[in-house]
């Protein structure tokens, strides 16, 4: 696998950008091309981050890591795949109307050369806002008009749920609103996906539920290469590597994302695959290794 190292940063398109809005790592696998995008960064209460991870370990933790605050500030890294027929954007930001932070994704697909019209293919790892809602323009229509939609079905039909607002807890409730009305807005272009099925060329869908209902990570794979797409399945590089078996505020079924976060980070260790996290420092893109007590995230340099 050929890895190049490009920085190329963008104008700040709001005030409260104050990070480039893109910079990126770009693996090469034969003819297939892979390269992070910036959608900005979120500030999230470092209460709903935590949850009720054991405390005061988690504060020392963090604090060895220059870690302090009230709040965390996660950049959103989307993948971009380009094998010369397909152009395959993995989720679509958050749009304009989420948090003044994010929503930077078409400038970051011009500065690299891409346009909304180009991609073929929009694949979705789940359904929170910063995954989801940037996927319509200002007009209600699908921004990127000439692509397909793809989705796993458990997430399609818990969005689209009528009982999901009720059971979702009000801190979510917006989500589950922002959520149903985009999917039933795209749901004739969505085509429904399962686990271990090939979803394209080279791109095969792995269930990581917990995080969401139906949540999903992507395996991309030419000859002996791998990448996976992990999304949300670990969802920062601070404490989920460490101690992934953890429960994360963030997660809406802790338990069976604390599950699925251990049993793949194991796959990705054993198979030696790398791996692009949508909140993980930097780019995204890197590895996971043993630790004593879990696993540490090494950036591509």
């Amino acid at each position: 696998m050929k890895i190049t190292r490009r920085q190329m940063l963008g104008a700040c398109a709001a005030a409260t950008l104050a990070r480039p809005v893109w910079a990126g790592v770009t693996l090469e696998m034969g003819q297939v091309k892979i390269e992070t995008l910036s959608d900005g960064h979120l500030v999230l209460p470092r209460a709903f981050m935590l949850g009720d991870a054991p405390q005061p370990e988690a504060d020392e933790i963090l604090l060895l890591q220059g870690v302090e605050g009230q709040s965390f500030t996660p950049p959103c890294n989307l993948t971009l795949l380009r094998d010369g027929t397909n152009t395959i954007l993995f989720d679509a930001g958050s749009g304009p109307g989420f948090q003044p932070t994010a929503g930077k994704l078409l400038a970051a697909l011009d500065a690299v050369g891409v346009s909304p019209g180009e991609v073929t293919h929009v694949v979705f790892t789940h359904g929170h806002p910063d995954h989801l809602w940037g996927v319509l323009d200002d007009f209600d229509e699908p921004l990127f008009a000439e692509a397909q939609y793809l989705m796993g079905a458990d997430e399609f039909a818990y969005w689209r749920d009528p009982d999901t607002l009720a059971a979702i807890g009000p801190a979510r409730q917006a989500f589950a609103v922002g959520a149903r009305r985009r999917l039933d807005l795209l749901a004739e272009r969505i085509t429904e996906i399962k686990d271990g099925q090939e979803i394209l060329p080279g791109v095969t869908a792995q269930a990581t539920y917990g995080h969401t209902p139906g949540h999903m990570s992507y395996v991309l794979h030419q000859g002996s290469d791998s990448v996976m797409v992990l999304g949300d399945a670990v969802a920062n590089a601070h404490l989920a590597f460490l101690r992934p078996g953890w429960h994360w505020g963030s997660d809406q079924d802790p338990d069976q994302a604390a599950q699925a976060r251990v049993a793949l980070l194991d796959q990705i260790v054993q198979d030696k695959m790398r791996l692009i996290g949508f909140h993980l420092p930097g780019p995204g893109i890197g590895r996971a290794e043993k630790a004593p007590d879990g696993y540490r995230f090494i950036a591509e340099a």
